[in-house]
């Protein structure tokens, strides 16, 4: 049964990806999510004198902030920009939500000996080798720090080599971006800071699994070696980090903007649309605590969304301008046997009265 989920799971985020890759931007980079590993309870790896968690903190706050200067028409996202424990699953729905063409997350490495050293960088795939699946390993096992992670985690286990066997099933549409992103990564360590080259790599990671545009996950080096680790505490070797990953980002920019320059003309050509301001919902669903998108009890309704209301996480399905249109989804809805499910109204993302919705389009 469990891995019948699972399945499942990786068939339901296929189908996701490959309607958000067309969906999402395709012709310019105009927002990246960088994602800080670990955080708060979750240490990450330990090295003698650091933790993981303060490291990629540090290195992703400085390569952000060398975007947002440089870049003022890219919007840079960050899954945590403090010591906070962000659930795995709630950085890929954050970097989802946002409609975002590029996700990095940042970690660093350990090994039980103190010998290995170097930066890696991982794409969404199948491991290779016995090396590849520990750390794919390490990085997930953030999990077990989520009390209802075996729910959320449709039954995936980060230590059963068989979830990863069945995890690989899952090839993302964005791989060739992702690998191209990660060789520039590569690259920019290796030459610029002189940092021994490991390659880019694949394994299963549930957050690149997850994510629905090219994602690459770094590892800025290993904590279980002691050079390497001075390395990376000190904020030159954490500046030099932040620049690499800003120099790659600046490459890639560059390059797939510069290849589908064409596509921006066409687009550039098409008339404006005007977007309308209010839109009615269907809203179903109402819990104490936030639930994943992808939770299974939302599986076959569309557009689903979620916001705050009275201390409680509110989901709503459908997204029309024409309240006929709604009120049929509702009938439909009770149809299939849906229960207390009713028409709420929202103005730029905030519920408004039905009554002030209606006041508003007919003026």
């Amino acid at each position: 049964m469990k891995r019948a989920i699972l399945i499942f799971g990786i068939i339901t985020v296929i189908s996701v990806v490959t309607f958000q890759a067309f969906s999402q931007s395709v012709n310019k980079i105009t927002k990246l999510v960088i994602d800080a590993g670990h955080g708060g309870k979750d240490p990450g790896a330990l090295g003698k004198n650091s933790k993981e968690k303060d490291i990629v903190l540090a290195v992703a706050l400085k390569a952000g902030m060398l975007i947002e200067k440089n870049y003022e028409d890219v919007e840079v996202i960050y899954t945590r920009k403090s010591d906070v424990f962000i659930e795995l699953h709630k950085r890929a729905q954050i970097a989802n939500e946002s409609g975002a063409d590029l996700f990095i997350s940042i970690h660093c490495n350990s090994n039980k000996s103190s010998s290995p050293y170097g930066a890696e960088t991982y794409v969404m795939g199948l491991h290779k080798s016995e090396d590849n699946l520990e750390v794919a390993k390490t990085e997930n096992a953030s999990i077990f720090y989520e009390e209802d992670y075996a729910e959320q985690y449709e039954g995936f286990n980060p230590n059963s080599d068989e979830d990863y066997i069945i995890l690989s099933m899952f090839q993302s549409v964005n791989i060739e971006q992702s690998i191209n992103f990660s060789s520039k990564v590569q690259n920019q360590f290796k030459e610029k800071i002189g940092r021994r080259d490991r390659g880019v790599k694949q394994a299963g990671f549930w957050v690149l699994y997850k994510t629905t545009m090219p994602g690459i996950l770094v590892e800025l080096g290993f904590l279980s070696n002691p050079k390497e680790e001075e390395f990376l505490l000190t904020k030159q070797g954490q500046d030099y980090l932040a620049e690499a990953i800003f120099e790659a980002f600046q490459e890639y920019k560059k390059e797939f903007e510069e290849e589908n320059k064409d596509l921006q003309l066409v687009l550039n050509s098409e008339p404006e649309k005007k977007v309308p301001e209010i839109f009615y919902r269907i809203q179903f669903a109402s819990y104490k605590k936030e639930k994943s998108l992808d939770f299974r009890k939302f599986r076959g309704l569309d557009n689903i969304k979620v916001y705050q209301h009275d201390g409680q996480y509110k989901y709503t399905t459908g997204n029309e301008t024409d309240i006929e249109k709604i009120s049929e989804l509702k009938k439909e809805l009770i149809e299939k046997g849906y229960k207390d499910v009713f028409i709420v109204a929202f103005r730029n993302e905030e519920r408004i009265s039905l009554d002030e919705a209606k006041k508003q389009q007919f003026r």
